[in-house]
């Protein structure tokens, strides 16, 4: 037996990991490692222990990950029905986080999120389903935008994804391929015939596809983005979509074992939950509770809708995910849940024939800015026509649009406004507002031109007045300060918003 943890000291909040090998576990004699075999460990420090499943991860080998969130030293011990995996003890130091390491994100405030160590997340998220399904150039191409662009989430496919403008074919699948048998009959047409052409080995994963989605996550993680992790969808040729209920408990404790250590993981159940029409709401009930009850460290967990809102008052639910184009009733999803609302599809810039992907620019930007000025989070989509059917929104590769920097403008004025939460306010004729109210107000008149505004602000203080072009990325202030009852002198044109900060 051989123990090789990776690193005898592990910066808080990231990995420590233990692979465990023995060839003689490894032998197909001993039947499917992946079924037969269970292991774990018990991570210790002072008081505290944590209970994490392992995993197998082929050759023989059985690995567990843990994400330490104190300093000092742990100590472990295996657990496992194979004696040779079992009683395993050792010991590590758990150092301060690095520059930038700000722990996973929690819900804050109802409303909010916030990293760990207490600092502050707004989600700025965007979508490439099915990205780490292209090949490894278009795959380092889309890490590289994204480093290069203002998203801090990445909405993303374990499963492959079959739909318009996405029809290649992966390298390798969640499951292993069983060997085709020659066919007796004539092949069928459509889907059917695409399902009858695959047979999965449901007891057995591919760990290939599953270290390219490692390094996948590890990558993000380290570029600080979000890896919100969609674990099922109804755009399906492989018959993913419609698994057995063991099938699928396994899948999920095992997507759970390999990847929940990792701090930037955020669950999603599905996109689009409402069209999978071989489930039922009480199967996504299940799906909550298997997350739920497996992942040691409490990642978001949310379900993406289509026409039909799932139940997000459940208490598995932590936020909202959301599509919808209306964002004026961010503020009514708000008060119904009393959760983060992340409006994570409002519709995609681009031009290609769905009548959803192809917004102009503006009115992507404006959308962003409408939802979040009522107290929502808003992502970013992009489905530009491409000669090789390389589209953002499904496999990433560049972004060609003009929202992205518009939305990096916005986001970097949230993260310069007041620590304190913000919420939604209105001081009536249309002075909607993200505020701290009486120190702090972000008005937004969207397509809205007025040439005036009158105001009135809390009395006991005065407060300094920028205009803010959100198009144009500009920021003006007006000269003096401002209190109380007053007219705004407002440039007449749409897309401003207004800034007030207290000055005394």
């Amino acid at each position: 037996m051989v123990q090789s943890p990776k690193a005898k000291a592990v910066e808080k909040w990231g990995i420590f990991e233990l692979a465990l090998s023995s060839s003689l576990l490894k032998r197909p004699a001993r039947g499917n490692p992946f079924r037969d075999v269970q292991f774990g460990a018990s991570f210790t420090f002072k008081h505290q222990t944590v209970h994490v499943d392992g995993f197998y991860d082929g050759d023989g080998v059985y690995c567990v990950r843990f994400m330490p969130d104190e300093i000092g030293p742990w100590s472990y011990v295996t657990h496992s029905n194979a004696p040779r995996l079992d009683g395993v003890r050792g010991t590590f130091l758990c150092t301060p986080p690095s520059a930038g390491n700000h722990g996973p994100v929690d819900v804050y405030r109802y409303f909010h999120f916030v990293h760990a160590d207490g600092e502050r997340h707004y989600p700025f998220g965007t979508t490439c389903y099915a990205w780490i399904h292209q090949p490894p150039a278009l795959r380092a191409q889309t890490l590289r935008t994204l480093a290069r662009s203002p998203f801090n989430k990445l909405r993303m496919c374990v499963f492959p994804k079959h739909y318009v403008y996405n029809t290649n074919e992966p390298d390798c699948f969640p499951f292993l391929q069983k060997p085709q048998k020659p066919q007796k009959h004539p092949p069928r047409r459509g889907r059917e015939r695409d399902q009858e052409k695959w047979s999965w080995d449901l007891d057995r994963f591919d760990v290939r596809f599953w270290r390219k989605l490692d390094r996948c996550v590890a990558r993000l993680c380290e570029l600080g983005i979000q890896a919100d992790l969609i674990l099922f969808h109804p755009y399906d040729r492989w018959g993913f979509a419609n698994l057995d209920a063991q099938t699928e408990e396994r899948y999920l404790k095992y997507l759970i074992a390999r990847l929940a250590a990792y701090r930037n993981v955020w669950w999603s159940m599905a996109n689009e939950w409402d069209f999978m029409k071989a489930k039922t709401v009480k199967d996504f009930d299940r799906y909550f509770r298997i997350v739920r009850a497996n992942d040691p460290y409490g990642h978001l967990r949310s379900v993406h809708n289509g026409r039909i809102f799932y139940d997000h008052t459940k208490p598995w639910v932590t936020h909202c995910s959301v599509q919808h184009a209306d964002l004026t009733k961010v503020a009514e999803w708000r008060e119904q849940y009393v959760k983060p609302v992340v409006v994570d599809e409002c519709g995609y810039e681009g031009d290609i024939e769905r009548r959803w992907g192809n917004l102009p620019g503006w009115e992507l930007v404006h959308r962003v800015w409408m939802g979040v000025v009522r107290g929502g989070y808003v992502g970013h989509g992009e489905t530009f026509l491409h000669r090789r059917d390389v589209l953002w929104w499904s496999k990433g590769g560049r972004l060609y649009g003009q929202s992205a920097s518009r939305i990096a403008f916005l986001r970097r004025i949230l993260e310069r406004s007041p620590r304190a939460a913000l919420e939604p306010v209105s001081l009536g004729r249309g002075n909607d507002a993200l505020a701290r109210p009486g120190e702090y107000y972000l008005f937004y008149y969207g397509l809205h031109q007025p040439a005036k505004m009158p105001m009135d602000l809390p009395a006991g203080g005065r407060f300094r007045v920028e205009l803010i072009d959100t198009w144009r990325e500009t920021i003006r202030p007006l000269a003096g300060t401002f209190k109380g009852k007053f007219t705004l002198k407002l440039p007449g044109k749409p897309f401003m918003a207004v800034r007030m900060t207290k000055v005394n």
